[in-house]
């Protein structure tokens, strides 16, 4: 074998090597947290939390906004659990994800700073802390997960309207927009047709 070939094997390898290590610290798994979250559910014999897209989209909406924060201490739960964080754009975060306060209103977020988003830490992070009191609770029957930086946010719905994080259609506008004016046109077209007849 050449010099040449051996140097293009060695870097092939050396590239190969590289990608693995950077994939590996890439980001959190969060259908694995949601796994780990759920298995520790099934150990309290509660039921397992549904994956709701809405929540999905607006943990990572939340997290993308903590993403700069530096962790004040090393075990994560900086921040107690609550609906509204201080954020002033906090409405334009639930528009991005369709979403307004009457849906979520019921809803427990849960953000943490856990570095590298070690997956062990981030779990016992949610499991043993003053988090656990929330994923003890049987109200809770879905989540969303979202991570940036070394944040990452747990969002927790129930199956309220206050809480589903799914937006309700208004049944006025609906009734409004399709129902009556598809009843209403044949009804002028006859009407004038019958105007003209006469």
């Amino acid at each position: 074998m050449g010099l040449l070939h051996r140097y293009h094997l060695l870097l092939f390898l050396l590239l190969h090597a590289i990608c693995l290590l950077a994939h590996q610290v890439k980001s959190l798994d969060e259908k694995d947290l949601l796994r780990g979250l759920n298995s520790y559910r099934a150990s309290l014999n509660l039921s397992a939390l549904a994956d709701i897209n809405n929540a999905n989209c607006f943990a990572y909406e939340v997290a993308n906004q903590l993403k700069n924060q530096p962790c004040s201490n090393t075990t994560g739960a900086d921040t107690v659990p609550g609906m509204e964080p201080q954020f002033s754009n906090y409405p334009d975060l639930l528009a991005k994800c369709h979403l307004n306060i009457t849906d979520t209103r019921d809803g427990s977020l849960m953000p943490a700073c856990v570095p590298k988003l070690v997956p062990d830490l981030v779990l016992s992070n949610y499991t043993k802390t003053q988090y656990s009191q929330y994923l003890n609770d049987s109200t809770y029957t879905g989540a969303g997960i979202g991570s940036e930086g070394d944040w990452v946010v747990v969002m927790l719905t129930t199956n309220t309207v206050g809480g589903s994080f799914t937006p309700a259609v208004n049944a006025a506008s609906s009734v409004s927009s399709t129902g009556f004016p598809q009843n209403l046109i044949p009804l002028m077209l006859a009407f004038i047709i019958l105007v003209l007849l006469c």
